[in-house]
């Protein structure tokens, strides 16, 4: 009986009706009670309160007055004509304006008879207004009930056009609060609801609709927030408790190939955060369950070492190792700078991607099966069915974010025994969202950058200040150093006020002219074998300036490029951002990044600027991204079902992620298969969010 009457159709509640329950399916997305009854409230205004006209400077929200219109007069004409009411009270007097309806105002509202105003007041030729409020007789608005806190929802021009504004959706919850009350389900278990003091399942939603008050809306949001989150987590955790039941290759040694490498081939000193999670990644491996690990570190902090160092572990055990990764260009990084820090050992490292001529393939996929080859870098290509392995038992994938879950699981195929897993970001993410989009993964972090790397110096600089950038791209050069562009078009955009690729490297060349100069240049629409070309030309040398648009935001690692000029940086994200500077500060000399915009900025805009010219930290930018953006649009999380969480924000609820994780691990910890009567209706749950895909803020 309850789950039925939150799965009754919209149109059968009262005040809806089919026109609108058509139009609430269209908009929001609202086909039963249930939905509608998680069509939580934006944000709420306290009528409980009523301001003094006295008391409106500087007031930047909606404020409910009472008081009389003293007199009306209309001011100006055409487009400009506006009808302007005086109100009057004990502390001074208001100007409530109308620009439409002068008319039917006149004929409703008379002077010297008391009235309830509500709405945003604003500043005009330094006095105060409130423009098109709402107009009430105060005897008849004390009779409404329309008092205390009430509930603003978010609502389409569409639903406004037909009568469905925030009044008339708060009215549709009130009946239908009203209807099923009664027949709403606690979700929680009873000694988690009593022992952190949360409020019922039924009185946190009947009160974040019509909150009793303040105090009551708060717990009525934190419970709501807590639900939420557990569920995600505990979907993730059982997941997580899962996998950690399959059976992974067990690795028993450490053998010749890893500490011949460790003690004689090792390029720079482990940093001490790469030791630790090293050790951590060595204890997944002897444990004979699958390794699932996220590997999360800045640009620069050494992942690649790492993953070639868990990879050389499964050498050692007579297994091999697959790195897969998004683009090609990064892929031909990862397979030279590996093939170059094993040069000397008895490893085979073969690189496979679309480009991969037909005959090399068939090459590489004998020595696959064969067990010729123990590490296979490549792209898309190792999906493929034709790649066959004789026994793949690791398997790293870098930026995952950029596969999709389907390519992903055809890497787990590709042996009998799960491969173990781990999964490699140089987008910095804080905890708390880490904690969730990855929560069915351990974590590790690279949290230090290798010895005698130093900070990228960050500028801002406008176009006027063009002249001196060209200077100092000079004197850079001069010093022996090599210098990347960045453009964010390939063509000029008729839409965009932008520096497109093209027009930008003519007028490179133009100020840095051959034979002096040499310029190579790079971008999404060229050939593998011609961007390859441009690429190889900058990496031994031979060319001074690479421009290019962001096919090189990864995958070019050229320790002697020490400037990286963006132009129109206001346009990048500051995730792009953030890589595109991680291109340069790879040598010993001192790297500078310069950011070029047009003066006028947005406020958004300016914000980025700012961030990346005050901070080098990636979980900083992270976190101020998130700021900006929400964490729905951070690459990644939008397939992950974050962006759908309806009331929780992952940047400001960090502790009750954390407390909602960790009463998932204990209830899980006591009761792993859910088998408890008290745990039933969990069950359930986790059901519907993983049979029916449902959105994770609609537990209903």
């Amino acid at each position: 009986m309850e789950y039925n009457i939150l799965k009754t159709k919209i149109s059968y509640l009262k005040g809806v009706g089919p026109k609108r329950a058509e139009l609430l399916q269209q908009e929001c997305g609202i086909y039963n009670f249930g939905q509608m009854l998680v069509y939580f409230p934006f944000r709420y205004v306290d009528r409980s309160k009523y301001y003094k006209i006295n008391e409106l400077q500087n007031v930047n929200t909606e404020v409910q007055l009472k008081g009389k219109f003293t007199r009306f007069e209309n001011v100006g004409s055409g487009k400009g004509q506006r009808l302007i009411g005086y109100l009057q009270d004990e502390t001074g007097v208001v100007e409530i304006v109308w620009f439409r309806g002068g008319r039917w105002i006149l004929d409703k509202i008379k002077v010297n008879k008391e009235y309830m105003i509500f709405g945003k007041p604003t500043s005009f030729n330094r006095k105060i207004n409130i423009t098109h409020p709402e107009v009430e007789l105060l005897s008849v608005y004390k009779n409404s009930g329309a008092k205390g806190i009430q509930p603003v929802y978010k609502v389409t021009e569409t639903l406004k056009k037909k009568f469905l504004n925030t009044k008339a959706i708060a009215k549709i919850t009130l009946n239908l609060i009203n209807e099923v009350k009664d027949f709403i389900p606690e979700t929680l278990p009873t000694d988690i609801v009593s022992k952190l003091n949360l409020l019922s399942r039924k009185e946190a939603l009947v009160n974040i609709h019509h909150p009793q008050s303040h105090e009551v809306l708060s717990k009525a949001i934190y419970r709501l927030k807590f639900e939420e989150i557990f569920f995600f987590q505990m979907n993730l955790i059982k997941k997580k408790v899962f996998r950690q039941k399959n059976y992974g290759a067990q690795f028993p040694i450490v053998g010749d190939i890893f500490n011949t490498f460790y003690n004689e081939k090792l390029p720079f000193e482990l940093t001490n955060a790469q030791k630790k999670v090293i050790k951590e990644i060595r204890r997944d491996l002897g444990k004979g369950t699958q390794m699932n690990r996220l590997l999360q570190g800045d640009v620069g902090s050494g992942k690649t070492l790492v993953a070639l160092m868990s990879m050389l572990i499964a050498v050692d055990n007579q297994c091999q190792a697959a790195l897969m990764a998004p683009t090609e260009i990064l892929a031909i990084q990862h397979y030279k700078s590996i093939s170059k820090m094993v040069d000397g050992l008895p490893i085979r490292v073969e690189l496979l991607t679309g480009s991969t001529k037909t005959a090399k393939r068939r090459e590489i996929d004998e020595g696959l099966r064969d067990g010729y080859v123990h590490i296979l870098v490549g792209t898309h290509a190792l999906i493929e069915d034709s790649v066959q392995f004789q026994n793949l038992a690791l398997v790293i994938i870098d930026e995952q974010h950029r596969f999709g879950v389907a390519q992903r699981a055809k890497m787990w195929k590709k042996n009998s025994v799960a491969p173990h897993i781990l999964v490699m970001t140089a987008t910095p993410i804080p905890r708390s969202l880490a904690m969730t989009l990855y929560g069915d993964m351990d974590y590790s972090v690279i949290d230090e950058l290798p010895p005698g790397r130093k900070p990228v110096k960050t500028y801002h600089l406008f176009d006027s200040s063009r002249l001196k950038v060209f200077s100092f791209m000079r004197k850079q050069i001069e010093k022996g150093q090599q210098i990347y562009i960045v453009y964010p078009l390939i063509e000029e955009s008729k839409n965009l006020d932008l520096k497109d690729l093209m027009d930008g490297y003519d007028s490179i060349t133009r100020d840095f002219p051959k034979p002096k100069y040499q310029i190579s240049i790079v971008h999404g629409r060229m050939s593998a074998e011609a961007k390859e070309y441009e690429m190889q030309r900058f990496v031994k040398g031979e060319t001074n300036i690479m421009v290019a648009t962001t096919v090189i935001e990864v995958g070019v690692d050229v320790p002697n490029a020490s400037v990286m000029v963006i132009e129109n940086a206001e346009r990048f994200g500051l995730s792009q951002l953030h890589q595109l500077r991680g291109r340069v500060g790879r040598g010993a000399e001192q790297s500078h990044c310069i950011l070029m915009t047009k003066d006028k900025l947005s406020a958004d805009a300016r914000k980025r600027i700012a961030t990346m010219v005050d901070s080098s930290d990636g979980f900083v930018i992270a976190k101020v991204d998130m700021e900006i953006r929400g964490p729905g649009d951070l690459d990644g999380t939008q397939q992950s079902g974050i962006a759908e969480l309806k009331i929780a924000n992952l940047l400001t609820d960090g502790n009750i992620v954390s407390l909602a994780r960790k009463c998932a691990l204990e209830l899980l910890e006591d009761d792993p298969e859910l088998e408890k009567p008290e745990h039933i209706r969990i069950l359930d749950k986790l059901k519907d969010i993983n049979s029916n895909k449902l959105n994770w803020g609609n537990i209903i």
